[in-house]
C-alpha cells in the first residue's frame, strides 16, 4: 500500500470529522441561546463539551498530524508554492477558530455566554468559507 496515497486518505477522514464538529458546534450554540429551559440549556452543555472534546478536537490533532506529515513527505515542491503558503494560513485561521470555539464551549458552561443566537448563526458559516477557499488551493495548486 502506497504510504502517502493512505497518509492523504487519513487526512482527508480527520479533515471531514473535524469540519463536521466545525459545523456543527455553532449550531449548538444557537440552541442553547433558543433552549426553553434549566434542563434543555444542561443537556446542550453536556453536547457542547463532548462534541469539542471527544471528536472536534481530536480530529484536529490528527487531522494537524497528517498533515505535517504529508507536508514532510513533499516539502521540497510545497515550500516554493504560494498556494501551500495560503492554504497554511488558512488552516492556520481555522485553528483559531477552534480556539474560539473552546471559549465559547467554557463560556456556556459557565453560563457566562452574552452573544446571541443570530451571532453564532454567522458564526457557524466561517468554516465553509475556509473550507472552499483550502479544497480550491489544495486541487488546482494555482500559481497565483
Amino acid at each position: 500500500m502506497d504510504v502517502f496515497l493512505t497518509l492523504k486518505a487519513l487526512h482527508l477522514i480527520t479533515t471531514v470529522a473535524w469540519f463536521a464538529a466545525m459545523f456543527y458546534l455553532p449550531r449548538l450554540f444557537v440552541y442553547h441561546c433558543e433552549a426553553p429551559n434549566a434542563q434543555a440549556a444542561e443537556m446542550l452543555i453536556t453536547m457542547e463539551r463532548r462534541l469539542y472534546r471527544a471528536i472536534m478536537t481530536p480530529a484536529a490533532l490528527l487531522t494537524l498530524v497528517f498533515g505535517i506529515w504529508l507536508t514532510a513527505l513533499n516539502w521540497a515542491a510545497y515550500h516554493v508554492t504560494l498556494w501551500f503558503w495560503v492554504k497554511l494560513g488558512c488552516v492556520l485561521a481555522l485553528f483559531a477558530y477552534h480556539g474560539m470555539c473552546g471559549g465559547m464551549v467554557r463560556k456556556f458552561g459557565a453560563g457566562a455566554n452574552q452573544r446571541s443566537q443570530k451571532f453564532y448563526r454567522v458564526f457557524n458559516e466561517i468554516p465553509l468559507i475556509f473550507l472552499v477557499v483550502i479544497v480550491f488551493l489544495a486541487i488546482f495548486k494555482p500559481t497565483l
